[in-house]
């Protein structure tokens, strides 16, 4: 796997890999993690992914670590 590029953000680390014939967007907010795979194929060339990862799709993604950490917390207090 290698790195192909970072997209630069203030509240999470967006990483791009190529791997396989795929792309891999990696998104890093504390210990949570979201990872999308894309099929090579599907995009024209690497700059498609900067295109891709827009602020809708970054703010998607924020949300969704929001319901990550409360479904973590929830489960951790059941505990």
């Amino acid at each position: 796997m290698r790195i192909i590029g970072e997209i630069p953000h203030p509240d999470c680390r967006i990483t791009l890999f190529a791997w396989n014939n795929r792309y891999i967007i990696k998104l890093e907010k504390g210990y949570l993690e979201q990872t999308f795979k894309i099929d090579q194929f599907d995009l024209s060339s690497e700059k498609d992914l900067n295109d891709l990862v827009n602020e809708g799709f970054i703010r998607q993604a924020m949300e969704r670590f929001e319901a990550m950490q409360v479904s973590l917390r929830n489960t951790l207090d059941n505990l």
